[in-house]
């Protein structure tokens, strides 16, 4: 409810503005998958270290028009998170400034609906930062691909109990693990599994 109250003010006041274009209901075959490498867990203070968008069409992924981004090294990056996402701060020289790599986000998904895997954290961070930069949350429609497993699973297969590890899932839809932890691999074996529940894969189709 919160969310749509503020998507709706968000819609009033960037009509007619520079990225107004972004409110504007998609009407195209495309969907983008998404994916951000973070220097923790907590929404309110993780800061982050890539973000990686694929392009799906008529039941493909199309890696060769991705987006694949590596930001400057954030204070509050350690050995923690780099042991999850493998970026350390060389990796990150010359990496784009998050308005930058924003600015590059925002061009590349426009209002294509968006679908990844704890979709719910990627969007809080992400908007944590664009809306002191750009005054709007990220507008677009949202399938987070964990709750539309549990739901096939759950309609077909009612009992068997939802293993929701990553891996786990993607071993169950017999989808290969590209690059985990990494934005761009992650974002693609997201956007596999979705198209593989878009083909009945709980059917056993």
């Amino acid at each position: 409810m919160l969310r749509a109250l503020r998507r709706a003010n968000d819609r009033r006041r960037h009509a007619e503005g520079e990225y107004g274009w972004l409110f504007h209901p998609y009407t195209g075959n495309e969907m983008v998958a998404i994916d951000c490498e973070t220097t923790g867990l907590d929404t309110r203070s993780a800061e982050l270290v890539s973000i990686a968008a694929v392009k799906v069409r008529n039941g493909r992924v199309l890696t060769s028009e991705s987006l694949d981004l590596r930001l400057q090294r954030p204070a509050s990056l350690t050995g923690d998170s780099i042991r999850i996402h493998g970026l350390r701060g060389i990796d990150l020289a010359g990496g784009d400034g998050v308005e930058e790599a924003l600015d590059k986000l925002l061009d590349f998904i426009g209002n294509r609906p968006l679908m990844g895997w704890c979709l719910d954290f990627d969007m809080a961070i992400l908007n944590r930062h664009l809306r002191p930069r750009f005054g709007f949350d990220l507008p677009n429609a949202m399938i987070e691909v964990s709750q539309r497993y549990v739901r096939d699973l759950r309609r077909t297969h009612p009992e068997i109990e939802p293993n929701l590890r990553f891996e786990a899932v993607a071993k169950a839809l017999d989808v290969p693990v590209i690059g985990r932890h990494t934005a761009l691999g992650d974002a693609v074996t997201a956007a596999l599994m979705y198209l593989r529940l878009e083909k009945g894969a709980m059917r056993g189709d």
